[in-house]
């Protein structure tokens, strides 16, 4: 699989630094996750962190959010 550009935005990069969530957890969350498909992008699930992000392109992916279910 080919490297996974994470284009953050300001909500997700303050909820990562909140919750202590790193770029390698949310990069695992989209590889190997279980995917739901919501109006504007997909809610990644995996062990205890969600990620909601849009696919830009083939690697790389605008994360919205971030949060600990």
């Amino acid at each position: 699989m080919p490297e996974i550009i994470l284009l953050l935005t300001k909500h997700a990069k303050e909820k990562m630094v909140i919750k202590g969530i790193s770029k390698e957890q949310i990069k695992d969350a989209i590889k190997y996750g279980a995917k739901i498909k919501q109006t504007d992008g997909y809610l990644a699930s995996y062990t205890y962190i969600k990620v909601a992000y849009k696919k830009l392109d083939e690697c790389i992916y605008k994360i919205k959010t971030v949060f600990v279910s």
